[in-house]
C-alpha cells in the first residue's frame, strides 16, 4: 500500500518555484516523482537548475496552467496525481497523510484544508476552511453555486478519474480547476474532505488572481452559468435521497 504519487508543478516566470520544489522533495512519503512543467518561461529557470537531477523537467510553449497540468499528467507514472503551484508549498506530511486518507476511504479524489501565507512564507490565515464545513455534502455542493470551494493544490486525484471525465479544459485560462471539480461531482464521484491544512497557499502581488481580476470574473461567470442548473439538480436529488 505504497502507491507512486506524481507531483506536477506548473511553472511560468515564478520566483518562488525553488521553494515549491523543495517542499515536494522534503515529503515524508518516499514513493514520489516530481514533474516540473515549464510553460514557456522567460525568467527564473535558473532556480530550477539545481534540482534537475531530482525532478523531471518538461518544457513547452506558453499555453496556460491547464495546458501545463495536462502535459505533466500525460507524462506522469503515478497512480495518484497531486498539483502544486510554483508559488505554493506542501507541508512535509501532505502526500503521506492524503494517500492514507484516500486508501482508507476508497476515494478517487480528495481535497484538504490549507493555510494562507504571504510573500515571505508567513502564515496569515490558518485553516482557511471553517471546521467541519464540508462534513455535510449538501453544504459542499451548495458552495459550488456561489464560489469555488476547492483549492487546487490541496487536491489528490487517482489516474482513473482522468480516464473517466477527461483532463483539464485547456480553453479556460483561470477557471479550469472549477470546471474540473464541477465535472467530478456531476459525474457522481465522491469528493471527500480531509480537514488538515497540508498546503500553504501564497498571496503575493504577482499572482494571476490579483493581476487578471476582471478576466477571472468573466470566465468564472461563464463556467458557473453552464453548470448552475446541473448543480442545483444534483442538490435536489441528494436532498431527496436522504
Amino acid at each position: 500500500m505504497n502507491p507512486l504519487v506524481t507531483i506536477v508543478i506548473p511553472f511560468y516566470n515564478c520566483s518562488y518555484v525553488n521553494q515549491a520544489i523543495e517542499s515536494a522533495l522534503h515529503q515524508t512519503y518516499s514513493n514520489i516523482e516530481i514533474i516540473v512543467v515549464d510553460d514557456g518561461s522567460t525568467s527564473h529557470q535558473e532556480l530550477v537548475a539545481p534540482y534537475m537531477h531530482r525532478v523531471h523537467y518538461l518544457g513547452k510553449a506558453n499555453g496556460g496552467t491547464a495546458t501545463a497540468l495536462n502535459h505533466g499528467i500525460r507524462y506522469a507514472s503515478g497512480d495518484y496525481i497531486a498539483w502544486l503551484s510554483s508559488d505554493d508549498l506542501f507541508t512535509p506530511d501532505k502526500i503521506k497523510k492524503q494517500v492514507q486518507f484516500m486508501i482508507k476511504h476508497k476515494a478517487l479524489i480528495s481535497h484538504t484544508n490549507f493555510h494562507y501565507i504571504d510573500d515571505l512564507g508567513r502564515i496569515t490565515h490558518a485553516n482557511v476552511v471553517p471546521n467541519n464545513m464540508f462534513n455535510d455534502l449538501q453544504v459542499f455542493y451548495r458552495t459550488f453555486l456561489t464560489s469555488n470551494p476547492v483549492n487546487g493544490c490541496t487536491v489528490m486525484i487517482r489516474r482513473d478519474v482522468f480516464r473517466q471525465i477527461g483532463l483539464f479544459n485547456e480553453s479556460l485560462r483561470y477557471t479550469h480547476d472549477l470546471d474540473f471539480w464541477q465535472r467530478v461531482v456531476l459525474s457522481g464521484i465522491r469528493f471527500p474532505f480531509l480537514n488538515e491544512s497540508l498546503t500553504m497557499y501564497r498571496w503575493h502581488d504577482g499572482m494571476g488572481t490579483l493581476r487578471y481580476t476582471d478576466a477571472v470574473h468573466m470566465e468564472y461567470n461563464q463556467v458557473q452559468g453552464r453548470a448552475k442548473a446541473a448543480i442545483q439538480k444534483l442538490i435536489r436529488r441528494k436532498k431527496g435521497a436522504r
